[in-house]
């Protein structure tokens, strides 16, 4: 007496099934699979030109991929190929294409259940393509965004504003720059969870340099969000710039990057910079004449090629390069070997020793301060131990060291050895690990970043040469 098999899935089970599977991520592939196990053939979605999209562990023959072109070719929604007791090709197809394809049953009692798969199938494809089509969105609105935040760091504030309309949005004036320290992984999610929390009000980055930072910019005047960001995400930390002007974005950047320096150690996890007047303002005409001589020869600068970087990308690089180090790579966009190859062109036009030196790197910071915030005037020259001298350069100078106190000598050790770390310590007679410590408590004394770019110590280098401390 032979054994009867049990019966298979009802239509039912397998509906249900389908639907379980159709809220997967990836369901597409799973519902495939899930088709090739359960019928025991090879399950692909077919283009009408027969080339296999998706399908499940095994392919289907050449002879089904040629049956699918003739149907396309003939304007067939399905079909069956073959017949009882030999080779089978189901065919369905899902919309005009592509074809849902089952071959190497030898039955057509699953023509039903390719034809409630097919339903399915055009459901999930139809979702998965829209998840696509709002990340390439995503994407492209984050590397807008990215790209306008690059226009504002060098100077291109009218391009930035062209760019931000094209997108339908309007660039704030006046700004205050927001950096935002959180777990690298979660910044994302964190980052679209501030801009729910902002009410759509900040312009929000994923800093290109530092990828555990993401740079807001807000409207001044608007609420203390540095406090509502902490309060949303507990793992942040958050450093705030004063008020400033659209085109003064740099500044805000490292006021926001100092400050965060001071968040780091304080319970309440947020940090607000503490205003004081820079030093370009101070220097009045005879500064920007000082800094059009010394920028002079980049500013003039006519590439040999048209795809060699010009003047005003030669300041961008060397701006980036002052403030990110050798993250201006990513900064930029370009290549390491790029980098390097531009600083070269960059110290020999401007014949400062600028990888080498701190007093060479102070000078241009400066000049560039000048360049970007004030047109060069006709005027008398004037070097820069000149400006120093000034009176309003001292009281600068004296306003910038006053909260050193006892950290002062390390802080000046630190600045003559260029800001090297092991020359200091042998210069103090103290370990690396001593030196360290010594300067982060000057940084807790100043509310300033020294150790990680973008770092205060050319503005110190500046303060200590105006006062003849080094």
């Amino acid at each position: 007496m032979t054994k009867e098999s049990p019966p298979g899935p009802t239509r039912a089970e397998d509906a249900l099934a389908l639907v379980r599977l159709a809220g997967r991520r990836g369901a597409v592939q799973a519902v495939l699979e899930w088709l090739g196990r359960r019928t025991g053939g090879a399950v692909a979605l077919v283009a009408g030109d027969g080339s296999v999209l998706a399908s499940s562990p095994h392919r289907p023959s050449d002879e089904a991929l040629a049956a699918v072109r003739e149907s396309y070719r003939r304007g067939m929604p399905s079909g069956v190929v073959g017949g009882p007791g030999v080779r089978t090709v189901h065919l369905v197809a899902l919309g005009r294409e592509p074809y849902l394809v089952l071959d190497g049953c030898d039955s057509h009692r699953h023509g039903t259940l390719l034809a409630d798969a097919a339903r399915i199938l055009g459901l999930c494809r139809q979702s998965e393509e829209a998840e696509r089509l709002r990340r390439r969105t995503e994407l492209t609105e984050a590397r807008s965004r990215e790209a306008v935040l690059h226009l504002l760091m060098g100077g291109g504030v009218a391009v930035a504003h062209r760019i931000a309309g094209a997108m339908g949005a309007r660039l704030p004036s006046p700004v205050r720059v927001y950096i935002v320290e959180c777990p690298k992984r979660r910044r994302p999610a964190i980052a679209e969870r501030l801009a729910r929390s902002m009410g759509g009000q900040a312009w929000i980055v994923p800093c290109p340099v530092r990828f555990n930072h993401l740079i807001a910019l807000a409207p001044a005047g608007t609420r203390p969000w540095e406090q509502v960001i902490v309060e949303q995400v507990p793992e942040c930390r958050v450093g705030a710039s004063d008020e400033v002007a659209l085109r003064e974005t740099p500044l805000g950047y490292e006021q926001a990057f100092h400050a965060l320096a001071v968040a780091r150690g304080v319970p309440d996890r947020w940090a607000r910079f503490s205003r004081n007047i820079g030093l370009a303002p101070l220097l009045g005409p005879e500064g920007a004449y000082w800094a059009g001589e010394l920028l002079g020869p980049c500013l003039s600068y006519q590439p040999a090629r048209r795809t060699d970087p010009g003047a005003e990308e030669l300041l961008a690089t060397l701006g980036s390069w002052l403030a990110f180090g050798t993250g201006a790579s990513r900064h930029l966009k370009i290549h390491r070997n790029t980098l390097a190859a531009r600083l070269r062109l960059i110290k020999a036009l401007l014949a400062l020793d600028l990888p080498a030196s701190l007093a060479a790197q102070s000078a241009a910071w400066l000049a560039l301060r000048l360049h970007t915030g004030y047109p060069r005037p006709t005027g008398r020259p004037a070097d820069l131990p000149t400006l120093l001298a000034a009176p309003a350069a001292q009281t600068w100078a004296h306003v910038q060291l006053s909260p050193l106190g006892s950290a002062t000598d390390t802080v000046r050790a630190w600045l003559r050895a260029d800001a090297r770390l092991p020359e200091t310590a042998a210069d103090l007679g103290i370990s690396l690990p001593g030196a360290r410590k010594r300067l982060l408590r000057a940084e807790e004394r100043l509310g300033r970043s020294l150790l990680h770019a973008p770092s205060a110590k050319y503005e110190l280098w500046l303060a200590m040469s105006a006062s003849d401390a080094l």
